[in-house]
């Protein structure tokens, strides 16, 4: 219909520059109320989709930042729960320090009376750190060893010949060296007694296809004393009756033997060992039982490899002084409850030296200190995941996955008193400075251990720090040059606005100028 409608050239013109102010009009409003120069694909391809891929990665980067704050939370907590475990590593350390440094020991004196003096009367000492039981001997007594069998009379003369014709064996004597002992004879009237391969003693005799059990007991002794390092033994016994070595020195009674082994013969076999009367072994005997004094009694606690570093002895004013050295109680059996040593047995001859109330109260806080560290490691956690407990926390990078960082701690297990090597205390260990100074060394190594662990997770906390900031940047980059390509520059915009509307005022004058000048022929009418 419009095409029937005639409109002068002025007045088409004017029209057209109208219509053209009013689109332009309507493009600017538009950017004006967006803010944006480019709204689709059609205002500026290029434009558009460049932007757009810029925003999806800004967008895509902006969710990587959610995660990468939770890693950061993440190994703070670890951090936070490994300074804890550090103050507590180094409370317990302080607690084994305070341990080694304690001498409380508790200590009791004992006079000594036994009743009934015997070889058989011992301290029996147990408990404490002591393993098992330890008999501490309260008497000395001569050893004494008597013969299997009877002595009948030896022969030593290989008709005529004397060499090589011999008897040997081992006499030991109060837990010594075996002497070696070799009996021969050089001539019919001459016995030799050769000790530990030395000068052979001489020994007159009847006749040496005869030895009598005298002669034999004579030849004996006096090599026993003649020897470089004289035997302290005395032999007797005759033929027909059994050879009797009896110690010149008396010892503490568990000490006190002499041994002698089975003689072993040489020469043509007219030397027969059975004529000796050590086939077997012999009966060991005890005589002269005598107590014990305090100082031999100390003497003989101190060097018991048993009971070092747990019991310690002292001569206290004539009285024997037990002091445990260990945390639990010492059980002496043989002692009374009134401080006498007795060497009897039973309830009413037992007492005990009671143990170091400062370190065992000490052990109990350790181990209260050692489950409180366990707990601070499970405690350690953040959205889930507990670096403490070995757990892996990775974190991605960038948008395509291809940069990324897995955190972990330096043992797969984590951190625990297993891990660190701290087991529980034991009233033992507290007893013995030794194992608590090797205490100390393991809680340092342990504290080394967790320095090096924290120094681990900070490398680790600084990168995804510093990965974070890189990221906001680059969000920052991304946006800003997304919004350069499409964003509309509001002051210009603005006063495109205002001309266009002075245009469209204009145009609008116009075109009614260009009417009116249509209208001029009706004034012929």
């Amino acid at each position: 219909m419009a095409a029937n409608i005639t409109l002068s050239a002025g007045v088409r013109q004017n029209l057209l520059a109208l219509q053209n102010t009013a689109s332009l009009l309507a493009t600017t409003q538009n950017r004006l109320a967006t803010g944006k120069k480019v709204n689709s694909a059609l205002d500026n391809p290029t434009n558009f989709f460049t932007s757009s891929a810029l925003a999806s990665r800004a967008s895509d980067l902006s969710k990587l930042l959610d995660s990468m704050a939770n890693g950061i939370n993440t190994v703070k907590s670890a951090d936070n729960g490994l300074t804890a475990i550090n103050t507590a590593v180094e409370t317990m350390k302080a607690t084994i320090t305070s341990a080694r440094q304690d001498a409380s020991w508790k200590t009791t004196s004992y006079s000594v009376a036994l009743t009934a003096v015997a070889d058989t009367d011992v301290l029996a000492v147990s408990g404490g750190a002591v393993t098992g039981t330890v008999n501490v001997d309260l008497a000395n007594a001569n050893a004494v060893r008597t013969s299997a069998t009877n002595y009948a009379d030896m022969d030593f003369n290989n008709a005529g010949a004397w060499a090589g014709q011999t008897l040997t064996f081992t006499v030991a004597v109060n837990g010594g060296s075996a002497r070696s002992v070799v009996v021969g004879a050089t001539s019919d009237i001459n016995l030799t007694v050769t000790i530990d391969g030395g000068t052979a003693t001489n020994f007159a005799v009847v006749d040496s296809d005869l030895v009598t059990g005298a002669e034999m007991v004579g030849a004996l002794n006096a090599a026993f004393d003649a020897a470089a390092t004289p035997i302290a033994v005395t032999v007797t016994g005759a033929t027909g009756a059994p050879l009797v070595f009896t110690a010149d020195t008396a010892v503490s009674s568990s000490l006190a033997n002499v041994a002698i082994t089975t003689p072993v013969a040489a020469g043509a076999g007219q030397v027969l060992p059975a004529s000796f009367g050590f086939v077997a072994a012999g009966t060991l005997t005890k005589i002269n039982d005598a107590a014990q004094t305090v100082d031999e009694l100390v003497t003989s606690i101190n060097a018991n490899a048993n009971l070092t570093g747990k019991v310690k002895a002292a001569n206290d004013g004539g009285k024997l002084n037990i002091q445990n050295l260990s945390t639990e109680d010492l059980t002496l059996i043989g002692a009374t409850a009134a401080g006498v040593i007795n060497g009897d047995v039973g309830v009413a001859n037992t007492t005990t030296v009671g143990g170091n109330t400062v370190r065992k109260n000490l052990i109990t806080q350790f181990n209260d200190l050692r489950t409180q560290l366990d707990k601070l490691a499970d405690d350690s956690s953040f959205n889930g995941v507990n670096l403490l407990r070995g757990d892996t926390l990775k974190l991605v990078f960038n948008e395509i996955n291809t940069s990324s960082i897995s955190i972990v701690s330096q043992n797969a297990n984590g951190i625990n008193t297993t891990v660190l090597g701290i087991g529980a205390a034991a009233a033992a260990e507290f007893s013995s400075n030794t194992s608590l100074d090797t205490r100390l060394d393991a809680l340092s190594s342990a504290l080394a251990s967790l320095r090096s662990q924290a120094s681990s997770f900070g490398s680790n906390l600084s990168i995804v720090q510093n990965r974070q900031e890189f990221t906001k940047a680059m969000i920052n980059t991304l946006q800003t040059g997304s919004d350069t390509l499409v964003l509309a520059d509001s002051n210009e915009e603005a006063a495109n606005l205002l001309a266009l509307q002075t245009r469209q005022q204009l145009s609008t004058t116009a075109l009614s100028l260009a009417s009116q000048a249509d209208q001029a022929v009706l004034r012929l009418f």
